[in-house]
């Protein structure tokens, strides 16, 4: 198994020693130390450590924070800080970096080990929720199908090429909308709101099937489609989300004004 990167940033010699020492004992690579926020965000882009230990006080223009934001930004490397200092002030613009724990000085080898366990079990669990998020993103978007995803709330978090090729928006525009905003539907000369499938779908915890179907799209362009509403389930079983998936039976969509 390889050992997991941690990157040590202290400006005291003494105890950045110390630390990288410890941390190698409990089994990690710690190839490096550094003094500085120069010198940190040169040997972050060096090492591509897995997690910084970021001391916040630092001696030169950046503090810790700036520095662990840096890298934050430009390598995706959480910090886990450590520092005497714990007002609030300090504890407000720490917080804006989203560390993966904190660690305050004096402390003690249990602290430290738990600490740093818990920040490589969140870097690992997050980078794989990254990772499956984008294979998905990637699958749908070269699907023939439009795809229209929507969270728990119907607001719409992710539209395909071939959705926005048939709805006839952007997903700049879309995205944060409910989805009663985006798709539009008349069947049998009657309108169906979008609320209404979601509500079916959530009562069934089945896919609807959208049948003999017609999308309003953009500009009112009546578009008939086939296709179904399905539920999108969380971790606990329960609805995340819908899905909109749909094609068009006739790609010649007719401009209308409303609805019969």
């Amino acid at each position: 198994m390889t050992k997991a990167t941690i990157l040590v940033v202290e400006d005291e010699g003494i105890v950045a020693m110390d630390l990288q020492h410890r941390l190698i004992n409990m089994g990690y690579s710690v190839p490096t130390v550094a003094a500085s926020g120069q010198d940190a965000l040169k040997k972050a882009a060096e090492v591509r450590p897995d997690l910084v230990v970021m001391d916040i006080r630092l001696r030169g223009d950046m503090d810790g924070i700036e520095v662990a934001e840096q890298i934050r930004d430009l390598l995706d490397v959480p910090p886990v800080y450590l520092t005497a200092y714990t007002d609030e002030d300090t504890l407000r613009r720490a917080k804006i970096t989203e560390p993966f724990g904190y660690i305050v000085k004096p402390y003690d080898e249990r602290t430290l080990r738990s600490t740093i366990e818990m920040a490589l079990y969140r870097c690992q669990t997050e980078r794989q929720l990254k990772q499956s998020e984008a294979w998905l993103e990637a699958t749908l978007r070269c699907v023939s199908e439009a795809i229209v995803a929507a969270d728990e709330d119907s607001r719409v978090v992710f539209m395909n090429a071939e959705a926005e090729t048939l709805t006839g928006r952007k997903p700049s525009e879309t995205l944060g909308l409910k989805l009663g905003e985006v798709v539009r539907f008349v069947s049998s000369g009657k309108q169906v709101r979008a609320e209404e499938l979601i509500d079916t779908v959530r009562r069934s915890y089945s896919p609807v099937a959208l049948s003999n179907h017609t999308l309003v799209a953009a500009q009112d362009v009546f578009v008939p489609i086939e296709g179904r509403v399905a539920p999108i389930l969380n971790k606990q079983g329960g609805i995340g989300g819908v899905v909109v998936a749909m094609r068009a039976t006739n790609h010649s969509g007719s401009a209308r004004q409303g609805a019969d």
